[in-house]
């Protein structure tokens, strides 16, 4: 959003008489109002250039010896995604397809593995999902989402072998911003949401909000949300400041999102769940703190601090075969996830011979517990399941210890990572009795990363890597059989990747380009079993080692011309090592061979379309297998995004903008098939929003 400073000067002459003779001549050419802070990810239209997502400390991306992905202010702009599922569409390594259109979670894979238990982090600070109570994460609360490809538990402790996804939180900006936003849309969709911050001393604050009712093209599926997001930064010495963000929330989605199933592969068109029982209350805060002092010796202390607590209701629906028709069932589930978190380190600098070292040094802690209620379905009623009060039936606590050390060297063109950390992880798992089954587990995970520069532009990159992942909940050894289950072993993988960065010379870009290979051990995987056998269950957890190779290219682009585009291709070969019966040397199933896209947003600089922008992008996803027997498979599909603006300010009317989005615009509602369940596509969606910045 542009603002004019013509306007900038009129106003100051309206307070100072002596800028009054230059207001009518003077332009200082645009004032940019943008949402993004800064703070943490150093971004600059699509291309991020520096931030702490890798390492804890502020870094050139460019110069990290891993393949990482941003998805910053701008883009997010452009797009207008509506979950942080449609934020990373556009990135590669990225799968975000696997279960058709399924707004409840964010159900993300990267590399090939499942990231949405073990890999979901929020400034830094690990977010531990319940079976249902996930925290949700919405795209207006956020100005930017990293994607660290890869293990990463050398830094950031538990989390999986494909990587970890890290958003980050809107922060106060000292310079004043203001937003307010009302969208219209598809499925009676209407939205206000609003982004007020500034500076008042030492004391920054920021406040964002978001109101929206709307339907989906499900019956009875909403997609309602009431949201409020203070917090504030205040400079308590000229050494010491904190950062306070909080939110809270309460959304109401549908409780059931499948399609029946007639036979294996194939989803009809008859949408298995009850209008009039559908809803899926997600009632989520969260309120933590950031804090850094900047001591004498030119060490820096930061520790941060996050307590949140999730409450799910849902209520879900389905049918099953009866007779020359359908029958149904009808279910109620309730669980409450809580989390606490805490990460302390200090961050300093020294030389020894031709080295300059960063160190950073740490001690984290994570408490995280869920209890979940659910008796079962019922085949009465809606009313009649409703009415009954569930019972207690598992629940989980975990405590979580990690102490780490990075050391970042460089010299001249070379810079080497050598990071190690130790993890202990004590989890109490109960029964539907509420006895407990106490397991303890502990592991070493580690990087060496190593990157030269041959010049400004091109860098060369090679690393290994391994993580470290205590699984929560029972694996099924034999997924036709419910007394097989048992408590996992902890999942453990390592990787080897080369890569090279380059930047197009005389532009802003980041081009990254990675191979990598990837062994995870004592894995799980999501299986489909019997309802009837699993209590309700359609999906548990059967242990898989898997093996993760393949390439990815992706680049970001802001050329002078006013024309951003991001790009991505990936090649992943995703084979099965141990698992059930008839799968070993297979493809895990719903992990295409090739996945593609591009999207570019132009905003012409001169001429008869200055102020407008154009925005267009394709998604393909490849062939993949919709079971891991590899008997049948998914088609490759392609996927289109339109997106157009109008800033009036170009007509006098400054900080006044208007958009419309499109996406899917062909209206693909194919089917998906994954672990032998088949989901179809949402379908096409249109938003127009009005939005004033000031």
């Amino acid at each position: 959003m542009q603002i004019s400073r013509i306007a900038l000067v009129a106003a100051l002459a309206a307070s100072h008489p002596a800028y009054a003779q230059e207001a009518d001549t003077l332009d200082l050419g645009t004032l940019t109002l943008e949402a993004e802070s800064d703070a943490t990810l150093l971004q600059n239209g699509y291309v991020a250039e520096s931030g702490r997502q890798a390492t804890r400390v502020d870094t050139p991306i460019r110069d990290i010896p891993q393949a990482i992905s941003t998805v910053g202010q701008d883009q997010i702009e452009d797009q207008e995604p509506r979950t942080l599922l449609d934020a990373l569409g556009y990135t590669s390594g990225t799968n975000v397809t696997n279960f058709g259109f399924d707004s409840r979670y964010d159900a993300i894979y990267l590399r090939g593995f499942s990231a949405y238990y073990d890999g979901l982090f929020r400034d830094g600070l690990r977010q531990v999902n319940g079976p249902s109570a996930w925290f949700q994460n919405h795209p207006y609360t956020f100005e930017g989402v990293s994607v660290l490809k890869g293990p990463s538990s050398s830094m950031y402790g538990v989390s999986g072998a494909g990587g970890l996804v890290n958003i980050i939180s809107k922060r106060p900006k000292d310079d004043a911003y203001n937003e307010l936003k009302l969208t219209f849309g598809t499925d009676s969709r209407k939205e206000l949401a609003f982004d007020f911050t500034g500076t008042d001393g030492r004391l920054s604050y920021r406040l964002t909000g978001v109101a929206r009712d709307a339907d989906t093209p499900l019956p009875g599926y909403s997609d309602d949300l009431a949201l409020l997001a203070p917090s504030f930064t205040y400079q308590l010495t000229d050494r010491t400041k904190i950062t306070v963000l909080t939110e809270y929330s309460e959304s109401t989605r549908g409780g059931t999102a499948s399609y029946y199933n007639p036979s294996q592969g194939e989803a009809s068109d008859i949408y298995v769940g009850d209008p009039d029982y559908n809803d899926f209350v997600n009632e989520q805060w969260r309120v933590g703190y950031e804090l850094e002092h900047e001591m004498d010796n030119g060490v820096t202390l930061r520790q941060n601090l996050r307590y949140s607590e999730v409450d799910a209701d849902l209520e879900f629906s389905g049918i099953y075969a009866a007779g020359t028709g359908f029958g149904r069932y009808w279910g109620h589930y309730l669980e409450n996830s809580e989390n606490f978190s805490v990460d302390t380190y200090a961050e300093g600098h020294f030389s020894t011979g031709a080295f300059d070292h960063t160190v950073v040094a740490g001690f984290d802690y994570t408490q995280s517990s869920y209890d979940a209620y659910y008796g079962g379905v019922g085949y009465v009623s809606a009313a009649d399941t409703d009415a009954v009060d569930q019972p207690y039936s598992n629940g989980q606590e975990m405590y979580q210890y990690g102490v780490y050390v990075h050391d970042q060297l460089s010299s001249g063109p070379w810079t080497m990572f050598l990071s190690g950390r130790y993890d202990w992880v004590d989890m109490t798992t109960f029964d539907a009795n509420q006895n407990g089954t106490d397991t303890s587990h502990n592991g070493f995970s580690g990087r060496v990363g190593l990157s030269y520069a041959f010049n400004t532009d091109l860098s060369v990159y090679a690393n290994v890597s391994s993580s470290f992942v205590p699984t929560t909940g029972l694996v099924y050894d034999d997924s036709s059989d419910p007394n097989s289950g048992r408590a996992a072993e902890p999942t453990r993988g390592l990787q080897k990747e080369v890569g090279v960065k380059y930047q197009l010379p005389g532009t802003e870009s980041l081009v990254t380009a990675s191979l990598f290979d990837i062994r995870q051990e004592d894995g799980v995987v999501f299986q489909t079993v019997d309802p009837a056998t699993f209590n309700g269950l359609n999906q548990v957890q059967v242990p898989y080692d898997l093996r993760s190779r393949g390439l990815e290219i992706e680049g970001q682009f802001n050329f002078a011309n006013g024309l951003r585009v991001t790009s991505a291709y990936t090649y992943l070969d995703m084979e099965i090592e141990a698992g059930s019966t008839g799968t070993v040397g297979n493809q895990l199933s719903a992990t295409p061979h090739h996945t593609a896209s591009i999207w570019g947003f132009y905003e012409p600089q001169s001429g008869a379309f200055k102020g407008f922008g154009f925005g267009a992008g394709l998604r393909y996803v490849g062939e993949s297998y919709g079971n891991d027997a590899n008997t049948y498979k998914n088609d490759a599909e392609v996927f289109a995004d339109l997106s157009m603006s109008y800033d009036f300010g170009e007509v006098g009317y400054d900080g006044l903008s208007a958009q419309i989005n499109v996406k899917n615009v062909f209206d693909n509602t194919d089917q998906t098939c994954s672990a032998d369940y088949c989901y179809r596509y949402e379908g096409r969606t249109a938003t127009a929003s009005v939005s004033y910045r000031f």
